[in-house]
């Protein structure tokens, strides 16, 4: 292998064979993709890792990484902004996008340096720069190459979505892609979409000073989550006065001088200088070959059963085209669980309810396991029970001025089947939370366990305290 420069990717050599034949064929370098690669090859398998775009996909250069590189910029202007409560005497004169890019350019390419360099130096990966398709059932095809595996690895990620009627056309009318490119702070925004990343934007930009109005087709924002977690996050938004608009569907959207007017249901209009088409993603699988090649398909994803095999033998699924979480941290999961059944080492199966969500607004929401409706489903009202601790009672949290709760899920006299927390870092905890619910704990079990003070980290062993029936700085 050799590097086209010193910056770009790793490809394969031209006096490489035209026809290839190695232990895994991988279709897409993002998170499934190159933890896939990454597990296989210290098993000693070979790999063949095809990438149009860049190492890291979607989650490094256009989604995780650098939105939450904006979201700690946004964390930095509000502390500037309330910095007077804390006995700092400080002023914010303005964002300087310029800046701010460039900060989040430099966490991108520091990473980007470090995963070529782990992937390039593996003497089992060849990294092939290109679009493939699958043209056989063990067969992709990259610019007239052919690349044979005997095990193939779907990983072609994700793209942002938009709706009928809607026309993206990067100036006006954006999507995350443009957002995370804006080379100005607008002054006022329609978010279209109240979901993760329809409320991170919202809460970056009323902290560069944007006026913004979020517009949700749903009951409420952050839908997947647990009720009280959105009605928490509804109402520190009231407070940060950023405008939201709940349970009113899209109806049609008009350019104007100076923006863009949004009508939704019952003919109210809302006008903003941009906007922003943040519902969902949706799986990158057309024109690939999939279908062609027999990989049973649904509305654009790949189906496969519990451990990621699709319909074709041999074939394997991973990340955000298998139906469920779109998460980067799940996709990475599923390359390592896919390499290690593909070398025999038969893992665990992954519980997708057992993968910890995060929306890094502010505040922040993290969960785990099942929110209490679902509880209340799986195992019967009357089965379950809830305790909510206010972080008001959490030192730690008084100190960072947050506010906010960790609520416990629990089947009664059974384990802690769903975490749910709300405040300023709560994404920090949920490490703890994924081993409650995964380990199948008691509150009584956690209870016992000493955590640190003053952490906020405190707040999961009080609530667990209280649960168990034994509540110190809190009411049972």
């Amino acid at each position: 292998m050799t590097p086209r420069s010193s910056d770009a990717t790793w490809e394969l050599d031209v006096s490489e064979p035209n026809d290839a034949t190695f232990d895994i064929v991988i279709l897409g370098g993002g998170s499934g993709g190159y933890a896939a690669a990454l597990r296989a090859a210290q098993l000693d398998l070979s790999v063949a890792l095809i990438e149009k775009g860049k190492l890291g996909g979607t989650c490094l250069h256009n989604g995780c990484i650098p939105t939450k590189a904006l979201l700690h910029a946004a964390e930095i202007a509000d502390q500037t902004r309330e910095s007077e409560q804390f006995g700092i005497k400080a002023e914010l004169v303005g964002i300087d996008m310029a800046g701010v890019n460039s900060y989040k350019d430099g966490v991108i390419s520091r990473l980007y340096k470090g995963l070529q360099g782990l992937v390039g130096g593996s003497k089992n990966i060849t990294v092939v720069s290109g679009a493939g398709k699958l043209v056989g059932p063990n067969v992709v095809e990259v610019d007239g190459k052919r690349y044979t595996g005997r095990n193939v690895i779907l990983a072609s990620g994700s793209y942002a979505k938009s709706l009928p009627g809607l026309e993206v056309d990067g100036e006006r009318i954006i999507t995350s892609d443009h957002a995370l490119t804006l080379d100005r702070v607008p002054s006022s925004v329609i978010v279209l979409g109240g979901g993760v990343i329809g409320v991170e934007f919202a809460s970056v930009w009323k902290s560069f000073g944007v006026d913004v109005t979020i517009v949700e087709a749903l009951p409420r924002l952050v839908a997947a989550e647990d009720e009280e977690s959105s009605k928490a996050l509804e109402r520190a938004f009231r407070k940060r006065k950023i405008n939201f608009k709940v349970g009113k569907p899209f109806e049609k959207v008009e350019k104007t001088e100076s923006g863009v007017k949004l009508t939704i249901q019952g003919g109210e209009t809302v006008e903003a200088e941009l906007l922003l088409v943040a519902v969902g993603r949706g799986p990158t699988t057309a024109n690939l070959g999939y279908e062609e090649q027999g990989v049973k398909m649904d509305r654009g994803y790949v189906l496969t059963d519990e451990r990621l095999r699709t319909s074709v033998p041999n074939v394997y699924a991973v990340g955000d085209i298998v139906p469920g979480l779109q998460l980067a941290h799940r996709g990475f999961q599923q390359g390592i669980f896919v390499a290690e059944e593909i070398a025999g080492q038969n893992p665990a199966v992954i519980d997708e309810v057992g993968i910890p969500r995060v929306t890094y607004s502010d505040p922040e929401l993290a969960s785990v396991g099942l929110t209490e409706a679902k509880a209340k489903e799986q195992y019967g009202a009357d089965k379950v029970k809830t305790y909510n601790y206010n972080l008001g009672g959490n030192g730690k949290s008084q100190i960072l001025k947050t506010t906010g709760f960790v609520k416990l899920v629990r089947v009664d006299d059974g384990p802690v089947v769903g975490v749910h927390m709300v405040g300023a870092r709560v994404g920090e905890l949920v490490g703890e939370a994924q081993l409650i619910y995964n380990w199948e704990a008691y509150p009584a079990e956690v209870a016992q366990l000493v955590h640190a003070h003053p952490t906020q980290n405190e707040a999961l062993g009080e609530a667990h305290l209280a649960l168990a029936g034994k509540p110190l700085h809190a009411h049972a």
